[in-house]
């Protein structure tokens, strides 16, 4: 993410996502009521009298802004697109006041204008920026002859595979196992060196097939092996992803990975739960009702909740009393937990009755 223009005092940044994880960023930040302008595409209809061309309408390319009425992010297919009654545009091609569907792309700039930048969205450019293009740790479960990855992306896991070998078992007497293996773990590096910048990378899973693998990483790709570490779990595929988010063993290896940071803080809210803490409160009401008190340590909410209960002011309320704020990604395990509690939740400073 890069920042092109700021001026708060009137409300406006513009920024140029750069990777899926801003498209990410930008769907929260990103809120109805908010104008967004860019260049866009749209069908015009033509007017030249050719019959074909006018049925069909023409494809032309324009800057246009609109007032948000909706936001989607597609992590599958990493689109944001952004749906609003437009206010700014060339008025010989489109009517002001008609609704369009505005496709926020990777390096093309974009102007967001707010009412008021609350500092949660500050901060969330700033976390953006800070991160961009860094793909903190990739876990690799192995099992026999199959490997599954976890990209740790800013917008949760990324799952990547099966990848799938052609090795025997053991016991079969096979003469070439061994060139089996060998291509199978080619087949994995092959699929690890896809990813550009990273970090750390966890080998993981039941038995030795992660052992054998990283002995064979130090002795022909030394590169891999000198940013790995073993870890055993005791499952295979994403469950063995999930063992190790659980573990905190990504959160040892880089204190900037916001999952395992997440993962970690709903993990301590369930404990506290668990044991019947006082200074807890969860749900939407229980939660605003700490807020309004001034007795929230920690906020954490749910990254659908922040704009679908208007908690931009709640949510600088808790940062302007030394409080911590966590917006927490629904896209993983530790979000559906939070989901299960009311989608928000607070660490208290102290009893509240």
């Amino acid at each position: 993410m890069k920042i092109v223009n700021q001026n708060t005092k009137d409300g406006i940044i513009e920024l140029v996502p750069e990777t899926l994880d801003d498209l990410w960023h930008l769907s929260h930040i990103v809120e109805v009521g908010d104008n967004a302008s860019s260049k866009t595409t749209r069908r015009i209809q033509d007017t030249t009298g050719d019959k074909l061309r006018s049925d069909r309408g023409v494809k032309k390319t324009f800057y246009l802004g609109l007032d948000i009425e909706s936001i989607s992010f597609h992590l599958f297919t990493g689109k944001l697109r952004l749906t609003g009654v437009i206010t700014r545009g060339p008025e010989d091609l489109i009517p002001l006041g008609s609704h369009h569907t505005l496709e926020v792309k990777l390096n093309t700039p974009i102007t967001i204008k707010k009412e008021r930048w609350p500092n949660w969205a500050i901060n969330r450019i700033q976390q953006a920026i800070d991160a961009s293009k860094k793909l903190s740790a990739i876990i690799v479960v192995l099992e026999d002859d199959t490997a599954t990855l976890g990209l740790m992306r800013q917008f949760g896991i990324e799952y990547y595979g099966p990848i799938k070998g052609h090795v025997s078992g053991k016991r079969i007497v096979d003469k070439n196992r061994q060139k089996n293996i060998i291509q199978f773990y080619e087949k994995v590096i092959e699929s690890i060196n896809k990813f550009d910048s990273i970090q750390n990378i966890i080998l993981a899973g039941p038995g030795f097939v992660k052992n054998d693998f990283y002995d064979y990483l130090k002795d022909k790709h030394n590169d891999l092996a000198k940013i790995s570490i073993i870890e055993p779990t005791g499952s295979g595929g994403r469950n063995g992803i999930s063992e190790v988010l659980k573990k905190g063993t990504v959160e040892k290896l880089t204190s900037e990975n916001r999952v395992a940071l997440e993962m970690a803080a709903i993990d301590n809210l369930l404990s506290q739960i668990g044991r019947n803490s006082s200074k807890v409160a969860y749900g939407v009401k229980e939660t605003k009702n700490a807020i309004n008190l001034g007795a929230v340590s920690q906020l954490l909410i749910l990254d659908t909740k922040v704009a679908s209960e208007n908690m931009g002011e709640a949510m600088d309320m808790v940062e302007n009393m030394k409080g911590d704020v966590m917006v927490i990604s629904s896209e993983h395990e530790g979000g559906k937990q939070l989901e299960s509690l009311g989608g928000m939740a607070a660490i208290l400073r102290y009893e509240i009755a």
